[in-house]
């Protein structure tokens, strides 16, 4: 060797980093890299620059030529450019070579988050099918740097966290505790890259990004549910080194005034005049798609209050299937007449017509022999909120009850008599 030999300096260090003794094999080298770079990775909450250090050491032990320059000289002689690690050394290169990338998300390209959004849809639109224009707005790459930010396309490493994207600031919590946290560079917003305000791209300003708007034709199909998703793969925000996320639209159905959906039928409510569940009755009923469906009853039909009828075929369509539909269940309402509107004669006449009065029918002493009660006309609704009010009242009297009871007794002691 020419010139002056370097100095000797210290050659134990590494080894301490790895835990390692100086005659360790590649294996035990790997396998000690292994378990503490798992423990001390940035994103398991170690320390950025233990984990450079532990990078560092792994380096050089790891190539032969450089190990035994280290075993030689020391680290100061790899400093001074025989072999040592570069300035540009990455840390996480080594880790993704050895876990395949499986540890670190640095390195491959990580998914952006998906974007959601509410449509809201009517029955009609679900019945029919329909094609609504909406406007986006996202980011995208900017065309003029292909996103890389600056006009040479190159950018340097972030000096405030050293390329790793994120800093760690500890701060003394109590006498001899320091609580130390991690958080992402202010600097470099988490990238690990600086650009010189000259070579910054004048069409995104450093930001890799631009503002996009954009119309999309989001496609609802005859026969989708509430709160089914409509997907637009990889139409959310771009971003450098990251797999745009989705679009993705969730349809809300609003209520409609007079169908109701379960599945794929359809329920409608229909109110019914006494002669028309008795006689027999036909109206029209307006369908989603504007048809004008004739419902009528068969011939000598009696409909009972609360009954249900069904029309196959006239449900909602079958989601990719729309030729075929579910049913539409018709629930029948039956509106009385009010008292009085029946004189004796017409309910003389009435009682010949319909069946007779079941049971027997009491004699004219019965009636006499019987006390005689009167009927009043009742709201349920309004009777049980009453009770319910009534038995809240008792129960808050019952426990000021108790509260009294629970003061103490004086008692008084009877006086003697001299």
């Amino acid at each position: 060797m020419f010139g002056r030999a370097p100095m000797r300096s210290d050659n134990t260090k590494y080894y301490e980093i790895l835990g390692v003794s100086k005659s360790a094999s590649q294996d035990e080298l790997k396998k000690a890299y292994r378990k503490a770079a798992i423990k001390k990775h940035p994103d398991k909450g170690g320390d950025p620059e233990k984990f450079k250090e532990l990078s560092q050491a792994y380096e050089v032990l790891s190539d032969p030529e450089k190990r035994e320059i280290y075993d030689e000289y020391g680290e100061d002689a790899l400093k001074e450019g025989m072999g040592g690690p570069s300035d540009s050394h990455n840390p996480f290169d080594i880790f993704e070579q050895l876990f395949g990338g499986g540890g670190s998300s640095r390195g491959r390209k990580k998914r952006g988050e998906d974007v959601i959004h509410s449509l809201k849809v009517s029955l009609e639109d679900l019945y029919n099918g329909t094609t609504k224009k909406l406007s986006l707005s996202r980011n995208v790459l900017c065309s003029r740097c292909k996103g890389k930010g600056s006009k040479s396309g190159t950018s340097g490493r972030c000096y405030g966290c050293h390329g790793t994207g994120m800093k760690v600031s500890t701060r003394q919590i109590a006498p001899g505790m320091i609580q130390q946290m991690q958080h992402v560079c202010p600097e470099c917003r988490g990238s690990g890259e600086s650009i010189s305000e000259r070579d910054k791209c004048p069409q995104c300003k450093g930001k890799k990004v631009t503002h996009e708007k954009k119309v999309v034709e989001v496609h609802v199909e005859k026969g989708m549910q509430h709160n089914q998703r409509i997907v637009f793969k990889g139409e959310a925000d771009e971003a450098p080194d990251t797999i745009p996320g989705d679009v993705v639209f969730v349809l809300h159905q609003k209520e409609h005034p007079k169908f109701n959906r379960k599945s794929d039928d359809l329920y409608v409510e229909h109110s019914l005049s006494l002669t028309e569940a008795l006689c027999g009755f036909q109206f029209l009923l307006t369908h989603l798609d504007g048809r004008q469906l004739l419902i009528k009853s068969n011939p000598g039909e009696i409909i009972k209050p609360g009954q249900y009828k069904a029309i196959n075929d006239e449900g909602m369509p079958h989601h990719q299937r729309p030729f075929i539909k579910g049913r539409l269940f018709i629930h029948f309402n039956v509106d009385f007449p009010d008292s009085g509107f029946l004189s004796p004669d017409k309910c003389r006449d009435l009682e010949a017509v319909l069946p007779s009065k079941p049971g027997k029918q009491l004699s004219d002493k019965e009636v006499d022999e019987c006390e005689e009660t009167t009927l009043h006309d009742v709201n349920m609704e309004e009777e049980m909120r009453r009770k319910e009010h009534r038995r809240q009242s008792e129960a808050y009297d019952d426990e000021d009850d108790d509260d009294d009871d629970d003061e103490p007794t004086m008692h008084r002691m009877p006086c003697n008599q001299q």
